[in-house]
């Protein structure tokens, strides 16, 4: 079991996500990874940003965890540098292990796609939802 630390940048109305595809499968993970020794998984979520999605990123506040395989903590973020797509992890290297694509998805079409872990998009649906309606009754 291993610790995990995520990033969810939103902007313009669209999540930063990476697309895999591995064994015939797709789907979409937030970015991050593996807490490494010394290391909280706020830094561990800044770093994976930057190998996965090649920004860096300001951690927000924390936004949900998840328990699978050790705890996942998801961060909300915003970019402060860098270009996005520019990630040069090692997950990039041809690997046998599928491919990785980082992609700006529209949070209206987080439920159509097959987003991991469910929950965290789920609430990212809400709360926008919650969002726009709160605008829709003040403006």
């Amino acid at each position: 079991m291993r610790n995990r630390g995520s990033a969810i940048v939103i902007e313009n109305q669209k999540v930063a996500l990476i697309r895999r595809e591995w064994n015939q499968c797709i789907y979409y993970v937030f970015p991050g990874g593996g807490v490494e020794r010394g290391e909280s998984p706020e830094a561990a979520a800044e770093r994976e940003a930057y190998e996965e999605l090649g920004v860096t990123i300001r951690i927000r506040q924390l936004f949900e965890t998840a328990e699978y395989n050790g705890t996942q903590y998801f961060y909300l973020a915003e970019i402060t540098g860098g270009t996005f797509g520019e990630g040069e992890g090692e997950e990039f290297n041809e690997n046998g292990q599928g491919t990785y694509q980082p992609e700006w998805v529209d949070i209206s079409s987080l439920m159509s796609l097959d987003v991991r872990p469910e929950i965290v998009s789920g609430k990212i649906v809400d709360l926008f939802q919650t969002l726009n309606l709160n605008n829709t009754e003040n403006g």
